[in-house]
């Protein structure tokens, strides 16, 4: 279906310096807050001695958690405490607080409190973690405030959550199968690699209202935490929304913004934090690691007839800053469902360790488990003498085949586009080519994504100059979401996407609830909104039109700007003018609200041609192909940036980055250290696209912002084994790692 505005790309704004972020916001007196952080994993301080620091010339307030209420915080469950009240759980958790007249005075006062502590013995990997003999981080773990229910709990040590996915009988599958494949992967913490690290504003105002600046992606979850942590009646609060400057699931939490608000209670000015990059990688809420167990049963012809999977994520020291209700992630549910398996089960375990604490990445818990699953279809393939891609082929699952679930009943998908994906892909990067030379693998890797669902808010005005506002509670978070949102009341109401006005909102814009930007959803959550609110005022308008025209609504039509009857096109007016003469504003607004996900998803797949050096293990990535079909693109220049940025921070996970710690302590506390990917490391990147018009979104659009980034890891892996031979079962894939694995060889065979 062809449109006239959606297509049509928007740059950004931000490039031209005017956008103010959080750290930009300084009003007159504002203080600076800095924290102390414990240099121990796991221990008790037995004595804190502030008074040093609150005499220090500049300094306004210092605070521990004497000072605070007795309340914890989480985005789901309340399990954190704003400041530790006397029991330590990680290496750089809060313990105390000042507000200074400026970073050096704060930092100076953090250095001259005193605490003497009491080391623990401490536990750092999630096996470990549930044993019997195992440290208890929380013993009451299930007495928290909204801690998961109770079929989502477990009795091991250190777990604060437990789902399991389940479909027919694992072990009947597995007494029918002909070969049983079990192997375990384990991955590693990694940063979000945001550029603009947290940061908040406080300021308390003469009525006593609180009002908010913090870069985040769910203003309206962060001002519930906030109330409830600070005790405040949530009308009291207001959230303000501004850029950010990148997150990729890392900023759904009030992170320092209790701190912020108890500092400028105390003190009487406003109070600002922005973390150090030092912080954010040493106490931020990073990728989990996790160690996954994948076992398989198959059929002598090549068919899946059991799989099992258990994933062990490790959470770090608290539970509270993953969203679901469940406190999990329900990427585990990515090792089984795009195959068609009669019977499988797949348990995901939430474990409490003394790392930091781990939070949402880009797609949370799915390029830990694609690794595992699809490393493992690849071992199983070669195992049977099976074409990698023919395997996939012979296994993927169709319209209408029971999902696993902990739901009482099974789902199914519809309008499914995975074989179509697959082709695509196998055509566009010519898998069936030979090896271009020796030392030379190919890989590939296949999986699909729910589209996200949620709650959105949206208000759109016919403006007296012909513009049209719509007024969004949405964060942008770097994706282009304000762009998309235009060509949406663009295409909605036939006028050029740059007279669209974008008014973002406080949560005092809109009094229903409104989840954010995350997990797949702007595209269709905010986008189904703004379609309503149009189609609100369209009613009003027509009902307005019809009286004075005397014709039918069915037949007021709006077209490059006007409102025009079908049957008497000389019946027309402008947007303008109408907005004119209308004795009251004309403006609509819609709540969208979608709790179930959509029996449509996107399916992707992933090829990459890799080079290896036998006699250095050096690796380079010669090519990588990726394959969508994510409906109608709504902006294709935001879509590919979505998709080519998603394919670097895979190649970051698959090679580079990783949060090293010793004993629980993160040691690479700097950019220099912590090595993200750059130019040279991305080598040329196709995509391929498969037609869909059956996405749910607006115009028939989906998602894509999850996808990408998913697969590299297991793409590069499965290239390295087809170059070499040699199977690697944990990330990042370095050159070290082949070398060793190398070197393992007599000379004659390497």
């Amino acid at each position: 279906m062809p449109f006239k505005i959606i297509g049509a790309p928007n740059g950004p704004e931000k490039v031209t310096g005017r956008a103010k972020y959080a750290a930009d916001i300084h009003p007159p007196g504002t203080l600076w807050g800095r924290c102390l952080r414990s240099p121990l994993p796991h221990a008790r301080f037995t004595r804190i001695d502030i008074s040093a620091a609150a005499k220090l010339p500049g300094v306004h307030a210092v605070l521990t958690a004497k000072d605070l209420p007795n309340k914890l915080v989480g985005r789901s469950v309340y399990d954190m405490p704003v400041l530790s009240y006397d029991h330590i759980r990680f290496a750089g958790e809060r313990i105390a607080v000042v507000a200074a007249e400026d970073p050096d005075t704060a930092d100076e006062a953090i250095s001259l409190i005193e605490v003497d502590y009491e080391e623990l013995p401490a536990v750092f990997n999630p096996l470990d973690a549930i044993k019997e003999d195992a440290p208890r981080l929380h013993p009451h773990i299930s007495q928290y405030e909204n801690a998961p229910p109770e079929p989502f709990q477990s009795d091991l040590p250190n777990v604060g959550s437990r789902v399991w996915w389940k479909l027919g009988n694992v072990e009947e599958g597995f007494a029918a199968s002909d070969h049983i494949f079990e192997h375990t992967f384990t991955t590693q913490p990694m940063h979000q690699g945001y550029i603009e690290p947290h940061a908040c504003l406080v300021q308390i105002d003469e009525t006593g209202h609180v009002h908010v600046y913090l870069s985040t992606k769910a203003p309206y979850a962060v001002k519930k935490q906030f109330a409830h942590v600070t005790q405040l009646p949530p009308e009291q609060v207001t959230v303000h929304i501004v850029p950010v400057g990148g997150e990729f699931g890392g900023k759904g939490s009030v992170m320092d913004a209790p701190l912020c608000y108890h500092l400028a209670r105390r003190s009487g000015r406003p109070v600002k934090m922005v973390m150090s990059y030092t912080e954010e990688l040493m106490a931020a809420n990073p990728r989990h690691a996790a160690i996954i167990t994948v076992k398989t049963g198959m059929s002598k012809e090549g068919r899946i007839l059991a799989r099992q999977v258990r994933a062990l994520w490790d959470s770090g020291a608290y539970t509270g800053f993953k969203p679901t209700p469940v406190a999990n992630m329900f990427g585990a549910y990515a090792a089984a469902g795009h195959y068609a398996i009669p019977h499988v089960s797949i348990e995901a375990l939430s474990v409490n360790t003394n790392n930091p604490p781990a939070g949402y990445m880009r797609s949370p818990g799915e390029p830990q488990t694609i690794f595992a699953a699809e490393s493992q279809i690849d071992i199983i393939a070669h195992a049977l003498k099976m074409d990698p891609y023919e395997f996939r082929m012979k296994n993927v699952i169709t319209a209408g085949y029971p999902l696993p679930t902990f739901k009482p009943t099974p789902e199914t998908l519809e309008h499914l586009k995975g074989r179509e994906v697959l082709e695509a892909g196998f055509k566009a990067f010519g898998w069936d080519r030979p090896k271009a030379g020796p030392n030379r693998g190919k890989g590939m890797a296949f999986t699909q994504r729910h589209i996200g669902v949620g709650q959105s808010n949206a208000a759109v005005t016919l403006l007296p100059d012909g513009h049209v506002e719509l007024l969004t509670v949405t964060p942008d978070t770097g994706a282009g979401a304000y762009a998309m949102l235009q060509q949406v009341v663009g295409e909605a109401l036939q006028i050029d996407p740059l007279r669209v006005q974008i008014k973002v909102g406080t949560t005092d814009s809109f009094d229903t609830f409104d989840t954010g930007a995350a997990a797949n959803r702007v595209t269709y959550v905010a986008g189904k909104a703004t379609l309503g609110a149009i189609e609100e005022l369209k009613t009003r308008i027509r009902k307005q039109l019809a009286e004075q025209w005397r014709c039918a609504e069915g037949e007021i039509l709006f077209q490059e700007g006007h409102c025009v009857c079908k049957r008497d096109p000389a019946q027309k007016i402008s947007y303008g003018d109408l907005a004119k003469r209308s004795s009251e504003p004309l403006t609509a607004k819609y709540h969208f609200s979608q709790a179930d996900f959509p029996h449509v998803v996107n399916f992707s797949a992933q090829f990459a041609e890799v080079e290896v050096d036998p006699e250095t293990g050096e690796y380079k990535i010669l090519r990588m192909v990726t394959v969508h079909d994510p409906g109608t693109i709504l902006n294709p220049l935001g879509f590919q940036g979505q998709i080519d940025g998603g394919l670097v921070q895979g190649i970051g996970y698959a090679k580079m980055e990783i949060l090293n710690r010793d004993q629980g302590r993160v040691t690479t506390l700097n950019l220099g250290d912590y090595k993200i990917p750059v130019n040279k490391d991305i080598p040329p990147l196709q995509t391929v696209l498969v037609p869909d018009e059956h996405g749910p979104g607006p115009f028939g659009g989906k998602s894509v912002g999850e996808s990408a980034n998913t697969m590299p890891a297991t793409v590069i892996a499965n290239a390295i084994f087809d170059a070499t031979g040699i199977r690697l079962f944990s990330l990042p894939i370095t050159a070290e790692q082949i070398y060793q694995e190398l070197r393992k060889r007599p000379a004659l065979q390497r």
